[in-house]
C-alpha cells in the first residue's frame, strides 16, 4: 500500500508540473512590430582595385599597295611601274611586321599550264623587284593564279590589259 501511496503522489506531482511546463501563448500585440533590417557588417578598409595597365594600341595604318600590270606574253616589269613598286616598297620597309603575297595573273589567252607559268613569273618579277629594293625575302610570297580569277571577265583588249597583273596581298 505504500507503494501504491507513492505512485499517487508522484502522479499527483505530475498533474500538477504539466501545465506549468505548456507552452505558453502570446497575445499578438496590437500594433505590428517594425521589422528592423539587420546591422551592416563593419566596414573594412577598402582598397581600390588594382586595374590592369592600360595597353595603348597604336591605331593599325591602313597600308594600300598598288598593282602592276604587264605587257600581252611578258613579265618584266615596265618602266612606268617601277615608281609604283618603289612606293610599295617603301610602305613594306615602314611596317616590318607585315607580310606580303604577290599574286601573278594573265589573261584568257594561251593554255592553262602556260598561262599558270606566265603568272608565276610575273609574280617573281615583282618579289624579286623588292627583295632588290630591300625588302627581307622572308616576308614574301608568291604564287600563280594563271587566268583564273580575272579582274575583268570580258573577251576584248581592254579586259585583257585589266588580268596581266600582279596583285599585291598583305598578310
Amino acid at each position: 500500500m505504500a507503494r501504491l501511496k507513492w505512485l499517487m503522489l508522484v502522479l499527483a506531482l505530475t498533474m500538477v508540473m504539466l501545465p506549468a511546463c505548456a507552452k505558453k501563448q502570446v497575445a499578438p500585440a496590437e500594433e505590428p512590430i517594425e521589422q528592423v533590417p539587420p546591422p551592416a557588417p563593419p566596414l573594412e578598409e577598402t582598397k581600390p582595385q588594382e586595374q590592369p595597365p592600360v595597353i595603348e594600341e597604336k591605331p593599325v595604318a591602313q597600308i594600300v599597295l598598288d598593282d602592276v600590270f604587264f605587257e600581252f606574253d611578258k613579265y618584266s616589269i615596265k618602266e612606268e611601274y617601277k615608281s609604283v613598286l618603289q612606293k610599295n616598297a617603301e610602305l613594306l620597309l615602314a611596317s616590318p611586321d607585315r607580310k606580303l603575297r604577290v599574286e601573278g595573273y594573265c589573261d584568257e589567252r594561251g593554255t592553262n599550264e602556260y598561262n599558270m607559268a606566265l603568272g608565276e613569273k610575273r609574280a617573281k618579277a615583282v618579289v624579286d623587284f623588292y627583295t632588290n629594293y630591300g625588302i627581307k625575302a622572308d616576308r614574301l610570297a608568291w604564287m600563280s593564279y594563271g587566268e583564273e580569277k580575272p579582274f575583268d571577265s570580258g573577251h576584248n583588249e581592254e579586259a585583257w590589259a585589266k588580268n596581266r597583273r600582279a596583285h599585291m596581298v598583305l598578310q
